[in-house]
């Protein structure tokens, strides 16, 4: 277990996290998608914010 709190990872922005809700809401925000379609698209084409924000955009 580490106990060193000063030692912690960023977050990942490159990746949208499907099951967050708020991860979700701001890509379907930014994007005017659903949330629906943003986590149907995070299930076909993974969880690369870009590769889903490209695929909303087509839509």
């Amino acid at each position: 277990m580490a106990d060193n709190k000063s030692k912690t990872g960023k977050a990942d922005r490159s990746k949208v996290a499907g099951g967050q809700k708020h991860e979700v809401a701001y890509t379907a925000k930014k994007t005017g998608a659903t949330p629906a379609q943003v986590r149907a698209t995070v299930k076909a084409v993974g969880n690369s914010r870009a590769k889903v924000e490209a695929a909303l955009k087509k839509k």
